[in-house]
């Protein structure tokens, strides 16, 4: 009897069936097998593109509440505005750009752990804010691939060998206060040297274009005479302004935002000073009568835009969105937000959209024209990431801002960075 039934009958033919069923089995977890390596690995190389068949994600750190909050609002405001109005006119190229905003109270922590949190949600590029949080995010964005357009207009931002990542859409903060010196220094008519003072908070959105600038102003042959610190915080500025008043001061440059800037010129023309002021871009705008009560008559301020209403191509699509009369902030906002979109619709026609591709679609920026929203037309390339070197002189009188002059700089290589 053979062996391998209960009967001693043969298995010569159930054993070819099973067989062919066991490798036909086989054959079928290859190939799905296959099939799902092939799509783990479409998943991974679609992990970095931040969005569905119609959606891009973008992240938005804003300061409403903190103590940039009074130039903050406005300016996120403009941000978020023109989002809306792409979104309602079709989006980017048929896509949606989803863009939740983040209010970081100007707490660099929170920032940084809300950058994590958009990181993880994949986006493609993040409109920033504050000089503190957007320093100290440059190491994160370049590691990550993100582009980071910020409102942050720091010096530091602007040379890619450093900062490969970060962008803004104003002149910086350094060539702003070269072109307040040089202004004042064409208009100087006395024999003496110019004696000047600098007013600023000990941070680092302060900080940053005091080095700069003071050897410009040494170099155009202004006289030096010191620094004054008051916080963005200040209540008053008494001692402060003492102290720029015994000193004989021609001029003084004021690095605040609009609150500390109206209680430094409060306290000046009640102390009875003769003194000068010319503010950053974010020391004075249209609130500012309001809140200086008539002493910022003849400030200054180095303005990055037009202004609310002025006659300029531009202006006629911001004011059919937005009716109610803005702060030149809120118009810087709408045109970071302007050049991000039109990165990322030049980034979509050349294939997914992800960090690295909107980074080189801004490197390819020449002369683009914001309608003249700005004061001069924005460029950025790969090894200068200065959008240009352009700034409006506006001078506050009878409670409105004036253009004294446009100031166009050159774009040195010496200054880049710095």
């Amino acid at each position: 009897m053979e062996q391998g039934t209960p009967g001693g009958a043969p298995m010569a033919d159930g054993n070819t069936a099973n067989n062919h069923e066991i490798r036909e089995g086989k054959e079928k977890m290859k190939k799905t097998m296959k099939i799902a390596a092939m799509v783990a690995g479409l998943a991974m190389v679609l992990s970095g593109v931040a969005f569905s068949a119609g959606t891009i994600r973008v992240g938005h750190l804003a300061d409403l509440t903190g103590p940039t909050g009074d130039v903050g609002k406005p300016y996120a405001e403009g941000v978020q505005a023109y989002k809306t109005y792409v979104n309602a006119h079709g989006g980017v190229n048929g896509k949606q750009i989803e863009m939740q905003m983040f209010d970081y109270a100007y707490d660099k922590n929170k920032a940084v752990n809300q950058y994590k949190k958009y990181k993880e949600d994949k986006v493609v590029a993040i409109e920033g804010w504050g000089t503190g949080d957007t320093e100290a995010l440059a190491g994160f964005v370049s590691a990550d691939k993100i582009p980071y357009i910020s409102a942050s207009y720091s010096a530091h931002l602007t040379n890619p060998a450093k900062t490969p990542y970060n962008f803004f859409c104003a002149a910086d903060y350094t060539t702003a206060l070269r072109a307040g010196l040089l202004y004042l220094k064409e208009g100087w008519k006395e024999k003496r040297a110019p004696k000047i003072v600098f007013i600023y908070p000990n941070h680092p959105y302060g900080i940053a274009p005091i080095k700069g600038g003071k050897e410009y102003a040494k170099e155009l042959g202004f006289e030096i005479l010191g620094d004054e610190d008051v916080s963005l915080k200040a209540i008053e500025a008494n001692s402060q302004l003492l102290s720029v008043k015994n000193k004989g001061a021609d001029f003084a440059w004021i690095g605040g935002t609009t609150n500390s800037t109206a209680v430094i010129l409060k306290d000046a023309k009640k102390l009875g000073l003769k003194t000068k002021f010319f503010s950053n871009i974010w020391g004075i705008d249209e609130s500012t009568p309001k809140l200086a009560g008539g002493a910022e008559e003849g400030a200054l301020v180095m303005a990055g835009s037009a202004r609310y209403g002025d006659n300029v191509p531009g202006m006629k699509l911001l004011m059919s969105v937005e009716k109610t009369p803005q702060v030149t902030h809120y118009i810087r906002g709408w045109v970071s937000m302007m050049v991000l979109v039109e990165a990322l619709k030049r980034a979509d026609k050349k294939g997914p959209i992800t960090g690295e591709s909107v980074k080189t679609a801004l490197e390819t920026f020449r002369d683009f024209d914001t309608g003249g929203l700005t004061p001069a037309k924005i460029t950025f390339t790969s090894t200068d990431h200065r959008p240009f070197t352009s700034v409006n002189i506006m001078e506050m009188q009878n409670g409105k801002l004036v253009i004294k002059k446009t100031m166009n700089l050159p774009r040195k290589a010496e200054w880049l960075g710095l």
